[in-house]
C-alpha cells in the first residue's frame, strides 16, 4: 500500500533549514553592528569635531570682557578689542607639508619646526597664532586649507602706551592680569561689572584711577631728561594729594610698553617705587623731627651740639656739610646735620623710636592696590647705634611710596592715609584715616619744609609763586655689602603750596653724576631737587594751583626778567 502524505521534512532537512536561519541572523547582525560604527564614525566626524572647535569659540567669545581703565579726567588708559586667532585641527590636515608651506609662507614669523610638530599631535586642537591682523587673518583663511581656521578673541591693548606702564601694568594672552591695577582688577572686577540683567549689552563699568594722565607725561618728561643730564641709571617720582592719598602720578625709569608682544622685561624696568626699597638718606630726617616735637622731647628753640662728631661705640656720626657750632632746630634741618637729628632721636629713645615707627606704619609692608609691594629693611638690632643711624635714614630702607605717604601725613595735619591708585573723595579718606601727631607737630613740619625750600638744601626746587617747600636726601648705596662712595641715591620730597599744603612731590635719581654746571657735586640739592622744580612749574597749573605772588617774588621775576633780555 501506499503511504500517505505527511508534512514531516526528511531528517537532514531540517538541520540544514535552521542553519540557513542561523547564518541570515549573523549576516544581519554583521551589517547591523558595521551601520552602527559607520553611523558613530559619522555621528564623531560631525557632532563631535564641531563641539571641539566650539570649545575654543565659546572660551573666547563668552569671557567677559574685562573693564576699561580710565584716568581721574576720563581719559582711556585701557581697553578690549576684537581680534582673531589662528587655530587648526591637525586630524583634519590632509597634506601636513603643504599646509607648513602655505602657512609660513603667508605669516613669516610662524616657525616651520614648531608648526609640525602642531599638526602632526594627537590632539584635536592646537594654536597657530594668537591675535593676528586682520590681513593676516584673512590670508590664511584664504588658502583653504581643511582644519585650519580662526577664532574671534579679546586684545588688551594700552593706548597711552609707556605713560601708565607700571600703574596700569598688564595681562597675559588669555587677558589675565600679571601686573599693576590690571592683577588688582582680577580679584576685584566684580565691583566694576555692571548688572548683567541685560545679557545684550555686557558691558562693565570702567576702572578709574586716581592717576592723571597730563601729570604723569609731564613727570616723565622732566625725569627722562634728568636722568640723561646727570647720567644716571634710573629715576622715578610720585604726586599725590595729600588730602585724600589719591596717587596723581608714579613713574618708574626705565619703563616698558604694555602693548609689546614680548613681556619678558628685565629688573631694571621693575616698579622702583613700590617694588624696590631704598635708603631715603634724610629725607627720614623728617619723620625723626616730627617724631620729637610729638614727643616733645624737642621744639623750635631747642638747640643741638654739632661741634664735634658724635661717636657711639666705634661709631662716628658726622656731617656732610659740617657747621662745627651749636645749631637750633631750624639750623639742623637746613643744614641736614645726621649730628644734630641722631640727638634728636637719641632724647627720645630706643622703644619711643621704634613705637613711632611703628606708629606711621615704617614696620610694615605698605598694601596698595599694585600687587608689586616691598617690605621696608629694618636693623636686625635695635641698638643705640641703630637709633643714631635710622634717624637720619642710615641703614633703613622703605619703598618710595611708603616714605611719601608718611611725610604726606606728616604735613596735612596729622592724618595717616593709605595711598591709592583708585579716585577717592576726601570724605571716604578721612574715613579711613589714623592720627599720627598732633596738628601742632604737623604746622611744625610744614614750617621747617618752607624754610628749607627757601634758605636751605631745596630752594633750588622753589618755584616763584607756588611755595614749595621740602627736603632733601643723598644716600650712600650699598654695593656688595660695604657703602660705596661712588654710587648714590638723590631724592628729594617736598609739597607745594606750602600755606595750605595740597600736592605732595617725591623726585628719585639713581647714581646720578656730576656735571660741570653742578660744580662737581652729585648729592640732591644739585640734580633732583631742581629736576622737582621744573616738574612742578608744569603741573601746578594744571591742578588749579593758582600762583601767589609777594614784593619778593615779583622782584624775583623783574630780575629774571632783566637777565633774560640780556641774554638775547
Amino acid at each position: 500500500m501506499t503511504e500517505p502524505a505527511t508534512d514531516r521534512l526528511p531528517e537532514d532537512e531540517a538541520p540544514r533549514r535552521l542553519a540557513g536561519q542561523n547564518r541570515i541572523r549573523l549576516i544581519a547582525i554583521c551589517f547591523g553592528f558595521a551601520f552602527l560604527a559607520i553611523a558613530g564614525q559619522l555621528t564623531r566626524l560631525t557632532i563631535f569635531p564641531m563641539m571641539e572647535e566650539a570649545a575654543p569659540r565659546i572660551a573666547a567669545e563668552d569671557r567677559l570682557p574685562r573693564p576699561d581703565i580710565i584716568d581721574r579726567n576720563g581719559v582711556l588708559l585701557a581697553t578690549d578689542v576684537a581680534v582673531a586667532s589662528l587655530y587648526a585641527d591637525p586630524s583634519k590636515i590632509i597634506d601636513i607639508d603643504e599646509a607648513i608651506e602655505l602657512l609660513t609662507a603667508t605669516v613669516p614669523d610662524l616657525d616651520a619646526r614648531e608648526l609640525r610638530h602642531k599638526l602632526t599631535t594627537s590632539k584635536r586642537f592646537a594654536w597657530l597664532k594668537r591675535q593676528v591682523s586682520p590681513e593676516e587673518r584673512d590670508a590664511v583663511y584664504n588658502l583653504g586649507i581643511p582644519g585650519v581656521s580662526y577664532v574671534n578673541e579679546r586684545r588688551r591693548v594700552y593706548p597711552q602706551g609707556r605713560l601708565g606702564s607700571h600703574v596700569v601694568g598688564y595681562v597675559d594672552l588669555d587677558t589675565k592680569g600679571i601686573a599693576g591695577i590690571e592683577k588688582f582688577l582680577d580679584g576685584q572686577g566684580a565691583l566694576y561689572t555692571a548688572s548683567l540683567a541685560e545679557p545684550a549689552e555686557r558691558r562693565t563699568q570702567p576702572a578709574q584711577m586716581s592717576i592723571d594722565i597730563r601729570v604723569q607725561a609731564a613727570m616723565i618728561d622732566e625725569i627722562s631728561k634728568a636722568i640723561t643730564k646727570f647720567s644716571a641709571i634710573g629715576g622715578g617720582g610720585i604726586v599725590m594729594d595729600i588730602t585724600t592719598g589719591e596717587v596723581l602720578s608714579l613713574v618708574s625709569l626705565p619703563d616698558f610698553n604694555p602693548n609689546q608682544e614680548n613681556k619678558n622685561f628685565t629688573k631694571e624696568q621693575q616698579n622702583r617705587m613700590t617694588s624696590g626699597v631704598y635708603e631715603l638718606g634724610s629725607v627720614i630726617k623728617a619723620v625723626t623731627f616730627a617724631m620729637a616735637f610729638d614727643y616733645g622731647t624737642a621744639s623750635l628753640e631747642s638747640l643741638y651740639d654739632a661741634r664735634f662728631p658724635l661717636v657711639i661705640g666705634s661709631a662716628r656720626i658726622n656731617d656732610f656739610h659740617a657747621e662745627r657750632r651749636v645749631l637750633s632746630v631750624p639750623e639742623v634741618f637746613t643744614h641736614s646735620s645726621n649730628i644734630g637729628t641722631a640727638k634728636m632721636a637719641l632724647d627720645v629713645g630706643l622703644e619711643r623710636h621704634q613705637e613711632f615707627l611703628k606708629r606711621v606704619g615704617l614696620f610694615d609692608r605698605l598694601q596698595t592696590e599694585l600687587p608689586e609691594s616691598a617690605r621696608p629693611l629694618l636693623p636686625k638690632r635695635w641698638s643705640r647705634l641703630a637709633t643714631a643711624t635710622a634717624a637720619f635714614g642710615h641703614g633703613f630702607a622703605v619703598q618710595p611710596l611708603q616714605g611719601a605717604a608718611v611725610v604726606a601725613g606728616l604735613l596735612n595735619g596729622g592724618h595717616m592715609m593709605t595711598p591709592t591708585l583708585l579716585k577717592r573723595s576726601g570724605e571716604e579718606a578721612m574715613a579711613m584715616a589714623q592720627t599720627i601727631v598732633k596738628p601742632d607737630t604737623s604746622e611744625k613740619m610744614r614750617y621747617l619744609f618752607r624754610l628749607n625750600g627757601i634758605e636751605g638744601s631745596a630752594s633750588k626746587a622753589d618755584v616763584i609763586g607756588y611755595r614749595v617747600g621740602g627736603k632733601t636726601g643723598t644716600a650712600e648705596k650699598v654695593v656688595n655689602g660695604r657703602y660705596s662712595k661712588d654710587k648714590r641715591l638723590a631724592s628729594f620730597i617736598g609739597a607745594f603750596p606750602m600755606d595750605a599744603p595740597r600736592y605732595l612731590i617725591l623726585v628719585m635719581l639713581d647714581e646720578p653724576k656730576a656735571t660741570p654746571e653742578t660744580y662737581g657735586f652729585a648729592t640732591s640739592g644739585w640734580n633732583a631737587v631742581p629736576t622737582a622744580g621744573l616738574i612742578i612749574e608744569r603741573i601746578a597749573p594744571m591742578l588749579g594751583v593758582a600762583p601767589v605772588f609777594t614784593p619778593e617774588d615779583l622782584d624775583k621775576l623783574a630780575k629774571l626778567e632783566a637777565k633774560a633780555k640780556k641774554r638775547n
